[in-house]
């Protein structure tokens, strides 16, 4: 199951990515019966809010986001039109805001940056599940298949 959204580079663009995050991942529940915690879906719409807030305030231009859900996570894929890649600071608590990435990498179960002719684009990956299990090989087998 996936869904693309183009967003742009205006005031709100931030909600409507988490908006539709939100409506991605009831659909996942409702329509397709793939259970989606709470901690997910909270922990997608923060990732979603931080990789848009950082599109938005770096990159000129539209940004695209794709909402991707496999058997075991939901992966949300950010493009803009900054080839720059990104990078979380050193840690520093007197330092007041810039740790949206930081934030990101700590609950991402994957976070992968690629470079593309035009722009990159940052993929993070949130656990469907609340806690790995110890059997967990954590390989993913891909998409999950709907009827």
């Amino acid at each position: 199951m996936r869904i693309g959204h183009a967003l742009r580079d205006e005031n709100g663009c931030i909600a409507q990515a988490r908006d539709h995050a939100a409506a991605f991942l009831d659909s996942a529940g409702a329509d397709h019966q793939v259970p989606v915690s709470d901690r997910t879906r909270d922990l997608t719409q923060l990732v979603v809010s931080e990789l848009v807030t950082n599109s938005r305030k770096y990159a000129p231009g539209p940004i695209l986001m794709e909402l991707r859900l496999t058997t075991r996570a939901v992966e949300v894929v950010v493009w803009d039109s900054d080839p720059t890649v990104p990078e979380a600071r050193t840690a520093d608590p007197a330092r007041i805001g810039q740790h949206g990435l930081e934030i990101v990498k700590a609950i991402a179960e994957g976070f992968f940056v690629e470079q593309e002719p035009v722009g990159k684009r940052i993929t993070a990956r949130i656990a469907l599940t609340d806690l790995p299990t110890d059997t967990d090989d954590r390989r993913d087998p891909g998409p999950v298949r709907l009827p």
